[in-house]
């Protein structure tokens, strides 16, 4: 770690050769060289595979190397020549591998046989695959009275087929409890923007970034998190768009960026500078920030101009409401509970008020606190006082995680039934699906600690890594009946055991998938509503890897009475079938899926609010107002700090490739606490003094880590950071976002309690 005076020198910018450096030390781990870098020059690319990583859009007209820092990473892993086979789990025992990190789990490389978890043996015992299959059929046909105790997990990685096999599967098992991933990170936008608009995903396309003259950037760390964006975005600073952004931290993504693919950007090192705006607001303090930006734009002498009335009255319901609780906000209030000034707010409201086509991008910063669901709303209000919707250049772009996590939602993978077509499901299979609201993540977990869920079957993912109150979870974990895993790597979950308990591994996206008639295709859906086709480039990790709808096939079979509606041994031998399954129960979104698929940049799905459509109750563009300003339940109290969850430069998701965070000025650690200068002084604490941070809570639970390394960040008063997942035991199950149930990740009230001094 840098000393303190040297911190901010050795931050470079976004991309250069930090990324080079980076890519590089990761080469080790993969396959040979030449096959690799052919491998990777088709990431992305028609005919070639969609990246695992992130769900950023895919250009029809790509660059040569249309790959990012972390999507080669994530490449490079699942290219790994390392196994996790047989002779590994002989080994190494349950009781050592419990010990170790996440980051040395998955480098133990690819997963080659099913494995049952025996605890009493201390052994994960390499099985077959007809084992397995009998074992957790018996094991789930004993719970089928009370099917609503059996939760289905899909995390975002798995193919629109797969997704929809998957819910299918579990839908005809009798549960609607269909968490995902996006329960964890854009549930406050499916059901923020569809009360708004009517739309639960994004209105912007690719191309919209090449005619927007403004970009508002709200709680998104695009350096880190989507690399691959940062060159429409780049492109746009060029042409001397204004980007405001709107986020806590201080990210070097929105701060200066090299283009690693541009040779003379490499050689003279000319970053281009990518904000042209910076506020910091509290974590949390975003719908007071919003408030501000649109209290600024209604007093401005030129408003009646600013504000697009026509579109107001022809298009949206609530104008008025909106605009008289805008005007009776104080400036003094709206400053305190969003952490910055009035002329910050009001300079941010005069670049909006001079843009004619002001594209939103958005991340989890918004999404995963107290009242995420209402600032994405307040962030949609702020768009349409200028019309921005539905005109090209403009719209509201939440950026998505995971490759297909949006996709999923689309075939069906949800426990809430108002957004799935299960008539249409139901008459197509012969049966009456559940009309009840199954669980979501948190409540799952809730269901778990409380004995009611019984079993927990996962299509990829680190369940036990990403969800809030690890120690109490993973405790009650171990009492689950049934626990299924399917993966491609190890991870921590796969080592907490039920009584029935599996790890399933599975081909990669990457590797050629090769069934009953011939290579198989799958598809995605990314963040702009494009679907993509991915094709495997290379030969299994093992020869006896089953694919993601083929395991899934077996698993309805054993687990299911039979359903003389579906074929799952068909469908597992020619996913061509699935997807005509699909397109008849989504003829609209997936018309002519068969041969569209492979278009380049993706063919589109219809996004209604693009077109002005509005799918609401008032069948409008809906105002609305949020229930309060301050998004935690702490207050102001100077002893209580805003704790925001963070992913390292070296880390996508639960998966951390390494220990630098370089964007960050951190090397070789993971146990950091980021804070600010004005409180590191305010508590007497020095670069690397160790501390303990516990979380204010009034439930009776001790919720603490660390310790914890200071370490100096620009960060607002009262804000201070920790990575995810490690700082995931101080978030109670119950601090989550209102509507969405997204647990609030980014605003969790905890006091520090120094321990060591820097050298002590």
């Amino acid at each position: 770690m840098p000393d303190k005076q040297d911190l901010n020198a050795a931050l470079g910018p976004a991309g250069g050769w930090g990324s080079v450096k980076s890519l590089t030390k990761q080469f080790g781990n993969a396959v040979s060289g030449p096959v690799t870098a052919t491998i990777m020059r088709n990431q992305n690319k028609p005919g070639g595979f969609a990246c695992v990583s992130c769900a950023w859009a895919k250009p029809a007209k790509p660059h040569p190397f249309e790959f990012c820092e972390n999507g080669a990473k994530a490449t490079l892993w699942e290219l790994t020549d390392a196994r996790a086979d047989a002779a590994f789990f002989d080994r190494h025992p349950l009781c050592e591998l419990l010990t170790w990190s996440d980051h040395d789990l998955e480098r133990a490389g690819r997963l080659t046989v099913p494995l049952r978890i025996d605890p009493d043996a201390d052994r994960l015992v390499p099985s077959t695959w007809d084992e397995a299959f009998a074992d957790i059929g018996r094991a789930m046909r004993a719970l089928s009275d009370d099917p609503q105790s059996a939760i289905f997990y899909a995390s975002g990685r798995a193919s629109l087929e797969a997704s929809y096999m998957w819910q299918l599967m579990a839908r005809l098992y009798g549960s609607s409890n269909l968490p995902d991933s996006a329960n964890m990170c854009h549930e406050s936008t499916s059901i923020g923007l569809k009360e708004s608009v009517g739309t639960p995903v994004g209105s912007v396309r690719l191309e919209d970034f090449e005619l927007t003259d403004c970009i508002f950037a709200v709680g998104q760390n695009v350096g880190s998190n989507s690399p691959r964006m940062m060159h429409p975005l780049q492109q746009a600073r060029q042409r001397g768009v204004p980007v405001i952004v709107i986020n806590p931290m201080r990210e070097r993504g929105w701060e200066e960026f090299v283009n690693p693919q541009n040779p003379v950007q490499m050689m003279t090192q000319r970053a281009t500078k990518m904000s042209s705006l910076y506020l910091q607001p509290l974590p949390g303090g975003d719908i007071a920030a919003l408030a501000g930006i649109a209290k600024a734009v209604f007093e401005r002498s030129d408003a009646a101009e600013v504000i697009d009335r026509d579109f107001i009255t022809e298009h949206t319901h609530g104008f008025d409401g909106y605009a008289d609780w805008i005007k009776q906000q104080s400036w003094d209030e709206l400053e305190r509970e969003s952490g910055l000034t009035r002329g910050q707010m009001q300079d941010a409201g005069d670049i909006f008020a001079r843009s004619n086509r002001v594209i939103s991008i958005y991340g989890m910063g918004i999404t995963q606190h107290r009242l995420g669901v209402q600032a994405v709303q307040m962030l949609m209000n702020l768009l349409l006082v200028g019309g921005h919707i539905g005109r090209p250049g403009a719209g509201i772009c939440p950026v998505r995680g995971h490759s297909n996590v949006q996709g999923q939602r689309t075939v069906g993978v949800s426990s809430r039934p108002e957004q799935v077509p299960l008539d249409r499901i139901g008459a197509r299979y012969g049966f009456a699906p559940s009309q009840e609201e199954g669980y979501d993540i948190a409540d799952g977990c809730e269901g778990i600690v409380s004995g009611r869920v019984k079993a927990m079957l996962m299509l990829g993912g680190n369940v036990l890594r990403a969800v809030p109150d690890t120690v109490p979870v993973e405790t009650a974990w171990k009492t689950l009946d049934v626990t299924v895993n399917v993966a491609t790597k190890l991870n921590r979950t796969h080592l907490i055991a039920g009584k029935c308990a599996w790890v399933l591994p599975c081909l990669g996206r990457i590797e050629n998938d090769v069934q009953a008639t011939g290579k198989q295709v799958v598809t995605m859906e990314d963040s702009t509503a494009r679907v993509h086709a991915s094709h495997g480039q290379k030969a299994p990790a093992a020869p006896d890897l089953m694919s993601e709808p083929a395991i899934i096939a077996r698993l309805a079979r054993e687990i299911l009475q039979p359903n003389p509606h579906v074929d799952w041994d068909a469908w597992a031998g020619d996913y061509a079938l699935v997807r005509a399954e699909i397109e008849a129960i989504w003829p609209d979104v997936f018309r002519d899926y068969e041969t569209r698929k492979d278009e380049p940049g993706g063919f589109s799905k219809p996004l209604p609010s693009r077109e002005r459509k509005w799918e609401t109750k008032t069948g409008l563009a809906n105002f609305i107002l949020p229930d309060a300003l301050d998004a935690t339940y702490a207050g102001h109290d100077e002893g209580v700090f805003r704790l925001m969850t963070l992913r390292s430069n070296d880390q996508f998701n639960t998966t951390v490739y390494g220990y630098n965070d370089r964007f960050r000025g951190v090397k070789g650690a993971r146990d950091i606490l980021f804070m600010g200068p004005d409180d590191m002084a305010r508590l007497s604490l020095k670069l690397g003094d160790r501390v303990e941070v516990e979380t204010v809570a009034d439930d009776g639970r001790d919720r603490r880590l660390g310790p914890l390394q200071v370490v100096e960040h620009p960060l607002p008063k009262g804000a201070v950071g920790a990575y995810f997942p490690e700082a995931n035991v101080l978030m109670p199950l119950h601090h989550q976002a209102k509507g969405s149930k997204t647990p609030a990740y980014k605003a969790i009230p905890v006091r520090i309690v120094p321990v060591q001094a820097a050298g002590a």
